[in-house]
């Protein structure tokens, strides 16, 4: 979380990047335990307040080229969960981990709207998300994380020992933190009043 306790000041135009928040993610007979039972309200929460605030926000979606994977688009995990509402400025379709390498190009689009700051959560945390963050802030743009309203699955490590996935998310706040982005909670951007934009 913040190590600072001075108040987050985002750009009126900071997007909302919601990653993979996909029913498919549901299925725990195939990933796994997660961790952060409070990630979709959270998400929720924000999508509502991006909305009120008038920030863009992006969707984005893991269309999974295995045809096995709850996330492929032939199944129906491939579609959004219930809090993921309305209609985004921008959807963007990937297959890999990085929201930036999909389609449409989500660099190109911050470009042309001029957005230069970025708040990323979603699904999951040591993976897609994590990705984006990084890419996020090597191409410049100011990457808030927002790490409790994100969620993994516990993983197994390459010497065979079982990872919780508290542990893991916690290690991705470690890993972006100071380097990739601000980690940052939920409650400290649901304090962003709406701000008007500037001429």
């Amino acid at each position: 979380m913040r190590t600072s306790s001075a108040p987050i000041a985002l750009d009126p135009r900071a997007a909302l990047v919601i990653v993979d928040v996909q029913q498919g993610f549901d299925d725990t007979a195939y990933w796994g335990p997660r961790d952060n039972a409070s990630c979709e309200a959270n998400i929720a929460a924000l999508l509502r307040h991006w909305r009120d605030t008038g920030r863009p926000v992006v969707f984005v979606r893991h269309d999974s080229a295995t045809p096995t994977s709850p996330l492929h688009p032939q199944n129906p995990g491939n579609e959004f969960k219930g809090v993921i509402t309305g209609t985004p400025d921008l959807l963007v379709r990937k297959s890999v981990n990085s929201s930036f390498h999909g389609t449409p190009d989500l660099h190109s689009w911050l470009q042309e709207n001029h957005i230069e700051e970025l708040v990323i959560c979603g699904i999951t945390t040591n993976h897609c998300c994590e990705t984006t963050a990084r890419v996020g802030g090597n191409l410049g743009y100011r990457v808030h994380f927002p790490l409790d309203a994100t969620h993994t699955f516990d993983r197994t490590a390459a010497d065979g020992e079982s990872i919780p996935a508290a542990t893991l998310s916690r290690m991705t706040g470690v890993n972006l933190h100071g380097e990739f982005a601000t980690v940052v909670t939920t409650a400290d951007l649901l304090e962003q009043p709406a701000q008007p934009t500037t001429a």
